[in-house]
């Protein structure tokens, strides 16, 4: 895939700029060998799941948005662009850090803090995905952070200097690249396992709020169809009980 780059000084958030630029721009073509690409140096109305909001002081941090058309996925497989998203960023950062995992669904670690996170819009056309559009956030040269998000780092604060940015982003566009062509080519095999051996916690033992009550979970891997699936264990180690949970039915609990 090849991308048509965008740089803007500033915006509402990239995902919003990308979906007026398809509306207004009628003539962007419908295809699946071209993604378009909007980075900023600051969004005013950036934001992550849900309310959630996402803080980034003005040129410091990476956000930027891919629309692309992706090939025959269709609605219930979806899943697979958020594996393929994950690991383009997890293996851009691989570059730079180590133990850099991915937390089920799509937010980047770095240990147990919060080094990306990311927001996917999709839209459907028949059987499949018609246009996918994912804004990303990552923490790059951000020192200081004010906000009551509780664990966010950034690259500079692990590495003790300045990360060229457009320099991260290119990283990330070429592993995309590589990923979404195996999903053209239906090689979906090597993207779940890689998503899967990448998972924060993945065979460790932690509480997790289901419903309203903790649970002393073991993490055993993520369905297709990208539910998480956590083992209850008792105090002798012993299999009690088995969850498959969707997005917002668990919660992580770090201390």
């Amino acid at each position: 895939m090849t991308f048509e780059i965008v740089h803007i000084d500033q915006t509402d958030s990239t995902n919003s700029y990308l979906r007026r630029l398809a509306v207004e721009k009628n003539s962007l073509p419908n295809n699946q060998t071209t993604g378009f690409v909007a980075w900023t140096d600051y969004q005013t109305a950036g934001r992550g799941c849900g309310t959630n909001k996402w803080e980034s002081e003005p040129g410091q941090n990476l956000l930027f948005s891919v629309l692309f058309y992706p090939v025959n996925v269709p609605p219930e497989k979806q899943f697979i662009l958020s594996m393929v998203n994950a690991l383009a960023i997890k293996a851009a950062l691989d570059e730079y850090i180590d133990d850099v995992k991915i937390k089920w669904p799509n937010d980047i670690y770095w240990h147990d803090r919060k080094i990306c996170g990311t927001l996917i819009e999709t839209t459907m056309r028949s059987n499949s995905i018609g246009s996918c559009i994912i804004g990303t956030g990552i923490n790059v040269n951000q020192q200081q952070f004010v906000s009551d998000a509780p664990n966010p780092v950034s690259l500079r604060q692990i590495l003790r200097r300045e990360v060229n940015r457009e320099e991260v982003l290119q990283k990330v566009l070429h592993h995309f690249s590589a990923y979404t062509q195996l999903v053209a080519q239906g090689v979906w095999e090597p993207i779940r396992s890689l998503y899967r051996n990448g998972l924060y916690r993945l065979g460790e033992c932690h509480y997790y709020l289901i419903g309203h009550d903790r649970h002393y979970c073991r993490l055993d891997g993520v369905t297709d169809d990208g539910h998480l699936l956590l083992q209850q264990l008792s105090p002798q180690g012993e299999v009690q009980e088995t969850f498959s949970l969707a997005f917002k039915e668990v919660q992580f609990i770090i201390e």
